[in-house]
């Protein structure tokens, strides 16, 4: 199996909120992830995603991962696989995610 990600990845365990768009209003999730990169995510919900879609991402680094204060990261995603994980005994769902675009802010400009 030939590697094709481009962009280096970091185990790293933040929280996430996952917005998913929709004709009504936003379903609001939330997770971790497992690792991240500048091109895209792994996360894991309690709620089924459907690969293809599209997803609002914020994501929170802590001020010992800063070495400052917090910075949110909001991105726009698109689901790309799913999977069923079990975790501490639950189900869970385990969600790769390509970030299209995102916007880096720090301080407390970004809370929901």
């Amino acid at each position: 199996m030939t590697e094709r990600r481009t962009a280096r990845r970091y185990d790293l365990t933040l929280p996430v909120v996952i917005r998913i768009p929709t004709e009504r209003k936003a379903e609001t999730q939330r997770g971790k992830t497992r690792d991240i990169s500048t091109r895209g995510l792994y996360f894991v919900i309690d709620q089924d995603l459907q690969a293809g879609s599209e997803l609002d991402i914020t994501l929170t680094l802590p001020a010992e991962v800063t070495q400052g204060s917090e910075v949110f990261v909001r991105a726009i995603g698109k689901v790309v696989r799913v999977e069923q994980r079990q975790e501490d005994g639950n189900a869970r769902m385990g969600v790769a995610a390509v970030i299209e675009r995102y916007d880096i802010i720090r301080g407390e400009g970004a809370k929901n």
